[in-house]
């Protein structure tokens, strides 16, 4: 349950956070009639609809409000009250709450610190009666517009199957808007086919105008397997890579999580997903410095499909080792985490690593890196090194330990990491040291460098 903050006007009336004046007191809130005028306890009404009795705690738990009335709010707990009771203070708290407060031995009023001549409670009738009609009302209106998001849902579901056109794209994009907003909506189009509808829309002749739409309310919903298998045909993924390439940024970005969300079948073809313009896409999306929002889940899906080694062999002859590199130092940590796993994916094939050495950044960029970021990110700059030098020792290991890469090793060797990290620091110090003479060596290990 939530810690209830007071809302901005403490108003009770009304549906939606307040009413028509700001109820003051409970005499007001009487006198204006926000009790509703003789509805009961056990009924509230909403819109003219009724219904039987509510329980307040479901209600509250549903409706998981950030905002209440701060006279519904307990003293003791911050959480809205379902049986008020009041003290000989005059002051209110929810019964369970001031009862513990009692039975730690305290005889005083929590909030006043005035010692009690009673210790007797006297349930706070009026206050429960507003809670729970204020309650009710938000509920019942929840519920009411749940059934309406759910009754629209299936209305553009039946007109997508009858209409085309410009018709059709109005359709998807109401539909996009009410998915995309409400849980009711999502669970509407998977109980009743909108997947398989969705689906049935991608195709060689979607316009990208639809596609687009249907694309960005598939990666709104769960999917499973039968749907994935489905989506993953040659054309629809086709059709995918095309507007990845050609579309706004948030299509884009819905582009690639939908497919993200496609490939981690165990069955998945790789020649499906293997293609130069679909690589191409990502890569211009992780470069694109003025929506820097698709950098992570263009590097996510990068990640993702570097599983598969032909694809390794594809981005690296697209030149993405370079760009990537190039990338790392304006990178945020959770997006350079993944950028650096992709390259120590590369590097596991001949080309990557000559790609990574041929790169002239790449040795003092991992350097740099070691033990500044995490450890996660040092594992990958440690692997990705001793792939570099280990491919040739003179020439690379000569420009790592210039590059302070020596102290780095002895930091990590030092530190309270991983083991596996220790050891491998310790092989690669170990192959960068045969180029140098002792003495020559124990002066480049001087820790001369800051790590910041």
């Amino acid at each position: 349950m939530p810690m209830f903050q007071p809302s901005k006007r403490d108003m009770v009336g009304g549906y939606e956070g307040g009413g028509d004046g700001q109820i003051l007191d409970l005499d007001t809130a009487v006198k204006d009639g926000v009790l509703g005028g003789g509805v009961g306890v056990g009924v509230g009404v909403v819109g003219g609809m009724a219904c039987e009795k509510l329980d307040l705690g479901k209600m509250i738990e549903e409706l998981d409000l950030s905002e209440v009335p701060s006279v519904f709010i307990c003293p003791i707990s911050l959480e809205a009250m379902q049986d008020p009771v009041t003290l000989c203070t005059g002051q209110t708290y929810e019964r369970s709450n001031i009862l513990k407060w009692f039975n730690l031995g305290h005889l005083t009023c929590p909030t006043t610190m005035q010692e009690l001549w009673d210790d007797s409670v006297t349930p706070n009738t009026t206050l429960y009666r507003l809670i729970y009609t204020w309650f009710s009302q938000k509920y019942l209106l929840m519920k009411k517009r749940s059934e309406d998001v759910q009754g629209r849902a299936s209305e553009l579901l039946d007109t997508l199957k009858k209409v085309k056109g410009q018709a059709r794209v109005m359709a998807l994009k109401e539909l996009h808007q009410v998915v995309a907003a409400h849980a009711t909506a999502r669970k509407t189009l998977l109980d009743e086919g909108g997947v398989s509808l969705m689906s049935s829309l991608l195709g060689p002749f979607t316009s990208h105008a639809v596609g687009s739409e249907v694309i960005g309310i598939l990666v709104c919903l769960t999917l499973d397997s039968d749907s994935k298998k489905n989506l993953m045909q040659p054309a629809k993924v086709s059709l995918m890579v095309d507007i990845l390439n050609e579309g706004s940024i948030e299509t884009k970005i819905n582009c690639t999580r939908l497919i993200e969300s496609l490939i981690d079948d165990k069955d998945l073809r790789s020649e499906l997903i293997s293609s130069h313009s679909l690589l191409v896409g990502l890569m211009r999306l992780v470069k694109d410095k003025r929506h820097t929002n698709g950098i992570c889940p263009g590097l996510s899906l990068l990640r993702a499909i570097c599983s598969h080694k032909d694809i390794r062999h594809l981005l690296v002859s697209i030149g993405a080792v370079s760009q990537l590199v190039e990338l790392l130092s304006a990178l945020e940590p959770d997006c350079l985490e993944l950028a650096l796993s992709i390259l120590d994916s590369l590097a596991s094939i001949p080309e990557g690593r000559l790609a990574l050495k041929n790169c002239s950044n790449t040795i003092p960029i991992m350097v740099k890196l070691l033990m500044r970021i995490s450890e996660n990110c040092t594992q990958y700059a440690l692997s990705i090194l001793w792939s570099v030098c280990k491919l040739a020792p003179e020439e690379c290991s000569s420009v790592a330990v210039d590059a302070g890469l020596a102290a780095k090793l002895l930091l990590v060797i030092q530190s309270g990491c991983n083991p596996l990290l220790k050891q491998q620091s310790a092989e690669l110090l170990k192959l960068c040291s045969l180029n140098y003479s002792d003495t020559i060596f124990i002066s480049k290990c001087k820790l001369t460098r800051t790590i910041l």
